[in-house]
């Protein structure tokens, strides 16, 4: 009997929410994800769901399960003078930050809905925002050996405009992506981004000389995702 695949995406739009509350969010649609799974090898009838995110986070830097500490430059009382807070993750990738004017998008995905390949998964994603950039005139390109979507890659501009870390357990994903489009990026000065020494941090906001409006980036970036993943945003 062949199982049931099930391309339907409960996209979901948290609005600006606490870091630890949304981790907290992921888990328990993780979870639900993992349970429907089980039920799955019972019955292949059963539909596992898939979600994704939206969510602006306050100031806040998250450091990924293979990270080095060492990379945040600031101590707790400067985190605290700053209104920052900083987490350690269950994602991959090293350190972080995420804040207002960063878009974040978190697809929580059973991966057997579409493929089983995670290269896939994260190249897919950042083809995505590639797709996006190139919507405002901009060349995004990947850096080897180093996961997001990168301008300039091989000069000595090199510059980021949008993280990537992902976990995946069963074949169902967390976490997902964070792209600069009015961000701050003095907040990046605290910090070693994803431990890459060298290499600066950018934003739409940055490149196109001014302000941009987040919900057309997040509308191209469904638009985008939809047609990458052969996916159906509901």
């Amino acid at each position: 009997m062949v199982s049931v695949q099930n391309k339907k995406v409960f996209l979901q739009d948290l609005g600006t929410k606490d870091y630890k509350d949304t981790w907290d969010y992921q888990e328990e649609i993780f979870a639900k994800v993992v349970e429907q799974k089980k039920q799955k090898r019972e019955n292949p009838d059963v539909e596992t769901d898939n979600y994704f995110l939206f969510v602006e986070h306050p100031h806040v830097y998250t450091l990924g399960k293979s990270g080095d500490v060492s990379n945040l430059l600031l101590s707790e009382k400067q985190l605290a003078d700053k209104g920052a807070t900083f987490y350690k993750i269950n994602r991959g990738g090293d350190i972080t930050y995420h804040g207002p004017g960063q878009i974040v998008g978190y697809p929580i995905l059973d991966l057997e809905n579409f493929f089983t390949d995670i290269h896939k998964y994260l190249r897919l994603l950042e083809e995505t925002i590639i797709l996006v950039l190139a919507d405002y005139g901009l060349k995004g390109v990947r850096s080897e050996g180093e996961t997001g979507v990168w301008l300039d890659v091989g000069t000595p501009f090199a510059r980021k405009i949008c993280a990537m870390g992902v976990r995946a357990s069963r074949w169902v994903t967390m976490h997902g992506f964070a792209l600069n489009v009015n961000s701050d990026l003095g907040y990046f000065d605290n910090i070693i981004p994803c431990g890459i020494r060298g290499k600066g941090v950018t934003s739409l906001h940055v490149e196109l000389g001014r302000e941009v409006d987040e919900n057309e980036v997040r509308e191209k970036i469904l638009k985008h995702f939809q047609n990458l993943f052969e996916a159906e945003m509901v």
